[in-house]
């Protein structure tokens, strides 16, 4: 649920109230609105003709004031005007010190205590805080307090209402935003557009070294093998030599046995003539 999204309808008792109240009835009406819990728009109640009837009332001109201060004005615009106002009562002063919150978030994202401590009038930091963390509760707004660096950083906070005449600014504000906004993202769109050309060339260039590697690997494999055949066959060869020498000495010693064998026999006879 987004922030003060129920706000409009904690108005709608008052708004039908004041449909039908007139002068005093009316002035009454307004106070009780800003005092009342839950309530922190009041631009249709200001808009309502009985209420705005009493902006050129004698006596509760200032209470239509007190109203546009609550529906677009800070709690330093009230001590300003405090002594041309009515007087706020606690739950009045606490109510407009959290729309001034609001305020002063919509103007930067980083609040100072120093800040805070200055535009609600107040001394105490642990008092500001629980006014935060009461705000934070209401669902005023969301941030976070850092008590280190003593300030309030600010998420979001829910909307307040337009003074009259400040519709222009805000419009100019957006216009600015808006041609912000389209120059940021046609930046991004161009450097998203780099990233993916430099990454599509990366990719081709680690794939053309990839290939070229697995070509000097498989290269290197296939002069192995060759390599490791060439030794093969040689020692094949070899082995096949030795076996062929062996082959050829055999006859010949076969036939120096042959030659032999007749010697011994003719040296047995002669030994035997020389008995006799």
């Amino acid at each position: 649920m987004d922030l003060g999204s129920n706000f409009h309808a904690k108005l709608e008792p008052f708004l039908l109230i004041g449909k039908s109240m007139k002068g005093a009835a009316a002035a009454k009406l307004i106070s009780d609105a800003i005092s009342a819990p839950g309530v922190f728009v009041f631009s249709e109640l200001l808009e309502l003709p009985n209420i705005q009837e009493l902006a050129t009332h004698e006596q509760y001109a200032s209470h239509h004031a007190l109203l546009q201060v609550f529906s677009y004005k800070t709690y330093e615009d009230y001590l300003q005007r405090k002594d041309s106002l009515p007087p706020l009562n606690q739950a009045q002063t606490v109510k407009l010190k959290y729309l001034s919150i609001v305020t002063l978030a919509s103007e930067r994202r980083i609040l100072p205590y120093s800040t805070l401590l200055k535009a609600l009038d107040m001394l105490s930091i642990r008092e500001l805080e629980d006014l935060i963390i009461d705000a934070i509760y209401l669902d005023i707004l969301r941030g976070k307090l850092d008590q280190k660096e003593e300030q309030l950083e600010v998420e979001y906070t829910m909307g307040r209402d337009l003074e009259l005449g400040k519709l222009e600014t805000v419009l100019e504000a957006l216009k600015d935003w808006h041609s912000t906004t389209a120059a940021v993202l046609t930046t991004l769109d161009e450097k998203l557009v780099s990233i993916s050309s430099a990454a599509a060339a990366a990719k081709a260039e680690r794939e053309g070294y990839d290939k070229e590697l697995n070509g000097i690997l498989k290269e290197i494999v296939e002069k192995q093998k060759d390599k490791s055949m060439t030794s093969a066959m040689g020692g094949q060869l070899g082995r096949r030599g030795t076996h062929d020498s062996m082959d050829i000495d055999e006859p010949e010693n076969a036939k120096g046995k042959s030659r032999r064998a007749p010697q011994e026999a003719l040296s047995k006879q002669q030994r035997k003539r020389n008995r006799f």
